[in-house]
């Protein structure tokens, strides 16, 4: 019998968090990674990059258990799968490609108000 290898394949996630209080956005980032990943190297491996303004949060590459466990630590407010959305401008315009992010602030807005309150 073959194994799926897509399901336990790693592939980027945008992990919401609270905002961290006393300590920088990528430090807590790393840390709540650490503690699914085992390893600060490890963690630092999966980051792909740590949201500090308009959101606090990060994206890494991630297996779905590690999603699932994850999205159990404390701080965390949602884990999501990042998109990337195709853009056309017209014929013969250049294509222009962006991760949807936005859409995702929308879908964690109820789970993420209570870290915009204390602003």
């Amino acid at each position: 019998m073959a194994v799926d290898s897509s399901s336990s394949e790693a592939k980027v996630h945008i992990v919401y968090t609270e905002r961290p209080e006393g300590e920088e956005p990528e430090a807590y980032h790393i840390k709540t990674l650490t503690s699914v990943l085992g390893s600060e190297d490890a963690a630092k491996e999966a980051l792909v990059y740590s949201y500090k303004h308009a959101a606090s949060g990060f994206s890494a590459k991630l297996t779905p258990d590690q999603v699932s466990q994850l999205s159990k630590q404390p701080g965390v407010l949602q884990v999501v799968p990042s998109q990337t959305v195709h853009l056309h401008s017209g014929p013969g315009k250049t294509q222009v490609y962006w991760t949807l992010i936005s859409a995702h602030l929308v879908l964690a807005a109820p789970l993420a108000m209570r870290q915009f309150r204390n602003l």
